[in-house]
Parts: structure tokens; sequence; C-alpha cells
């Protein structure tokens, strides 16, 4: 395990790749945006607006997938206020037990401001299912969530005529998932490619689910894609000041409610994201056990790629929060599963990457690796 040489980013992330100075992707481009117009890209997406005119009978002129949380809120208004595009939001719903007041707050902030909103809610019993089953075969309840998330956009956008996605963050240049690189550094449509959607759907057939069940699921396919002429645009290749915590002060302001839970609970610095639920800081714990990052490896990048935190700054937090998950949040989990505490841990411990980690007689999980220097043969754990 190796650590970019500039800020917390790990090998270990899937699909990254460092350059011979040991430098992470997303530092990279960081370092390569510098230099960069942003007026000039400003007005290339004025012309791509421009050169996409509704069809007959569609009342919108894109799609933008919101949770109402912190990057969606800002995409939704910004687009409005600079373009004077008409976005329909679509909003993946989560089943009663995982959604939170908070989240339900946030939507209704979006409908108050003046969107149209379309919800798309996967049948509970289903999503409950894969839920579990997920867990069980690959200790991520998410593998099934995720992709019902990401197919639910492109799916409306076909039903309705819309042949543009909004989409945030480009993963390849800001975060380091580089198969969903595309043509440019706005171009969306290789986001199928990412480490999230790799799994596709072939392990919930094998699980017995029929077609219909899946449905949700299924991320359109390219020839889908071509002959609607749809195409996914990152708006944050546009956006010189897109980042975790200036998406959230832009959002604020507008209305958005905020963690208060504290990084302990969740990992999450600032209280600003996934406020739409509270089982993906258990997911960001996992993953940390997997992977050696987790949601505070995140936040930290940004800021020390945006010189507003040290490395050594950065270090400390990580070292300090990675793992951090409120065992009231792992409780109400499992009694969603329908599996015990105990049970859950023993899975865990049972996904937990033994390079990285120790596993000691109690159960406790211990590092091997110092945070931002790595995995030493020799070295102590920490």
């Amino acid at each position: 395990m190796k650590y970019c040489c500039r800020c917390m980013q790990p090998d270990t992330r899937p699909n990254t790749h460092f350059s011979d100075a040991g430098v992470c992707p997303a530092c990279d481009y960081v370092e390569a945006v510098k230099g960069v117009d942003w007026q000039e890209r400003l007005d290339i997406l004025a012309d791509l607006f421009s050169a996409r005119k509704r069809k007959p009978g569609v009342f919108h002129d894109c799609i933008i997938g919101v949770s109402g949380g912190k990057d969606s809120t800002r995409q939704a208004l910004w687009v409005r206020e600079r373009f004077g595009i008409n976005p329909l939001l679509v909003c993946l719903s989560y089943p009663p037990e995982q959604t939170t007041h908070r989240g339900m707050h946030n939507l209704s902030n979006l409908i108050e401001l003046g969107f149209d909103v379309v919800l798309s809610a996967p049948a509970p019993a289903t999503w409950r299912g894969l839920k579990r089953d997920g867990f069980a075969k690959f200790t991520n309840s998410f593998r099934s969530t995720e992709l019902a998330l990401f197919a639910a956009v492109p799916q409306i956008a076909l039903r309705y005529g819309i042949d543009l996605i909004l989409w945030g963050e480009n993963p390849a240049l800001q975060l380091g998932d580089m198969k969903a690189l595309g043509k440019t550094g706005y171009d969306g449509n290789n986001l199928r490619h990412m480490n999230t959607l790799s799994s596709g759907t072939q392990w919930m057939k094998d699980a017995g689910y029929t077609p219909q069940q899946l449905l949700p699921y299924n991320y359109p396919q390219p020839d889908e894609f071509i002959a609607a002429d749809l195409h996914i645009v990152y708006l944050g290749w546009f956006l010189g000041d897109w980042s975790l915590v200036n998406n959230a002060a832009y959002s604020c302001a507008d209305g958005l409610e905020i963690r208060a839970d504290g990084v302990q609970a969740t990992g999450d610095l600032y209280g600003v994201t996934a406020l739409d639920e509270d089982f993906t800081p258990i997911n960001q714990m996992i993953k940390y056990y997997k992977f050696g990052f987790g949601r505070t490896t995140d936040y930290c990048n940004e800021e020390i790629r945006l010189g507003r935190m040290s490395r050594e700054q950065g270090a400390a937090l990580v070292t300090a929060h990675d793992h951090a998950c409120s065992p009231d949040y792992i409780a109400r989990y499992c009694d969603y599963l329908g599996i015990s505490v105990d049970a859950f841990w023993d899975r865990v411990r049972a996904a937990t990457n033994r390079e990285l980690f120790d596993i000691h007689a109690d159960g406790s999980i211990h590092r091997r690796f110092t945070v931002g220097v790595g995995l030493a043969t020799e070295q102590a754990a920490a």
C-alpha cells in the first residue's frame, strides 16, 4: 500500500493508477486545471445547451439526478440561474426504514424552490432482499442500491424523451476512477464503467430474482443511448470551485439541512454527505476495512488539493476518523437486514483486508499501515 505524495489517496482505490512520480490522478487533474480559462469552459457548456433542442412535447431541457443533497441542489440551482435551463429532477426514493427526515426536508426544499421532481421507488421487499444478499455475498449491501441509483436517471430520460443528463463530478478526473474517463473531460457516457456499476445484475439473477424485479437495477445499454442520442455531461468539469465544502456552502444558503451527528458518528468532517439516509456511513466504514480508506480520506484529499489543509493535518484527521461509524447506525442497519450485530461483525472481519489490518483475539481490527506513509513489512501495528 502506497500513498500519493501530495494527498492522502492510497493506491488501493479501485481503478486508480499513480504516475511515475507517485501522484494520483485527482492531484494530477488539480495541477492541470490551474491554468484553465473557466470562462472558455462556460462558453462550451452554453454551446452544448444551445445545440440541443427540446423534442416536441418535451417540457424540460435536461435531467439531473438528485437526492436533495449538496451537489444536486447546487447543480439544479446553478443551471437554472446561470443558463435559464429548466431541468427535470429525478430522485431514487429509499424505503421508509432507510430514509431520514433530513432527506425528506431537503427534497421538499427543491420542490419549494420551483423544480419538477420525479420519484423512482423500487419495490421495498426486493430492495431489502437485495441488500441482504449483497451484504452476505460481497459485504456490501450497496451493490444493488447503487445500481438502482445510477440506473434511475437514464431510464427516466429515455422514457421522457429527454436527451441530456447533467451529472456532478467526473469520477475519473476528480476521484481517480479512470475507467469512467470519456472522450472529453465532460463526457459522461462512460459512467457505466466506473467501479460502482461494475458488478452488474448477474449475481442478482443467480440469487433467483426475476427480470421484472430487477427492472429498476438495469443501467441502459450503449445502443439505447445511441438510439436516443442520450448524453451525460459532467457539470463539475465546468466549475472551478466544485468541491464537497463549496457545494454545501452554496446549497445551505438555499435551505439545505445538514447533519448534526458529528464526525465521530460518520467520518464526515462537515456533516454534508449522505444526508438522505444513515446506512452510507456503514458502507464507508466497511470500505475502510477492505481498502484502507474511508469518508474522511475523501474530505481531506479535497481540502489538501485546494490548499486549505496540510498533508500532515489530513493524516491526523484520517487516522482519527476514517473508520468512524455510530453503533446506533449499525444496530438499525442490522435490524433492517434481519441479522444480529455479532453476525454483522463476523462478516466484516471475514472481508477485512489482512494485508492492511490485523484482527486480534478479541475481534478488534487494527491497522498494519501508517496513514500517509503506507505499509512496511516490519512496521508495527498502529
